[in-house]
C-alpha cells in the first residue's frame, strides 16, 4: 500500500466529506421528515394495527415499503444510529413514545397507506413539540382549581 498526501488523492479520487451525524431527537425526526419530502406523493404501507399486537412483539414489527424501512435506507440516518426497519428500532432511535410512534405509523390511523407528505408533516409536528409542556399545563390547572374544590368538597 502505497501512502499519498491528501492533495494527491483529489486528483486522482472523487473525495467528499462524511455528512456529520445526527445528534438530538429533532435533528433526526426533521432529517425523516426531509427525506420523506423528496418523494411528496409516494403511497408508503402503513404498520397494521399495531395496539392488537401483544407488548412483548410489537417492538419487531415491520413492513416492507413503510416510512420505517425509507429511513433505514437513508445512509445518514443509519450513520447515525438507525440500527434496523423495525416499529421498536424507530422508536428508540428518534426517542418516540409508543402514543407517538403508533399515531404516525399505524393503519387503523392512517388507512393502509399515508403519503410521504403526511407523514413529513406529522414527523415535522414531532419535532417541534416541546417534550413535558402538557405536564406543565397541567399542573397548574391542578393549582388553579385546588381552591375551588377545596370548597366544594371541604
Amino acid at each position: 500500500m502505497e501512502h499519498q498526501p491528501l492533495r494527491h488523492l483529489r486528483d486522482i479520487a472523487d473525495v467528499e466529506p462524511v455528512p456529520g451525524l445526527l445528534e438530538g431527537r429533532r435533528a433526526r425526526l426533521e432529517r425523516w421528515a426531509e427525506i420523506l419530502d423528496r418523494e411528496p406523493t409516494r403511497a408508503f404501507t402503513t404498520l397494521e394495527e399495531i395496539e392488537f399486537v401483544p407488548r412483548r412483539m410489537r417492538a419487531a414489527i415491520r413492513a416492507d415499503n413503510s416510512p420505517i424501512a425509507y429511513a433505514y435506507a437513508d445512509p445518514i440516518l443509519r450513520a447515525s444510529g438507525l440500527s434496523g426497519d423495525t416499529f421498536g428500532d424507530v422508536r428508540d432511535f428518534f426517542e418516540l413514545s409508543t402514543g407517538e410512534a403508533h399515531h404516525l405509523l399505524c393503519s387503523c390511523v392512517n388507512g393502509r397507506s399515508v403519503t410521504g407528505s403526511a407523514t413529513a408533516r406529522r414527523l415535522r409536528r414531532l419535532a417541534a413539540k416541546q417534550p413535558g409542556l402538557w405536564m406543565v399545563y397541567g399542573c397548574a390547572a391542578g393549582v388553579v382549581s385546588l381552591p375551588g374544590l377545596l370548597l366544594l368538597f371541604g
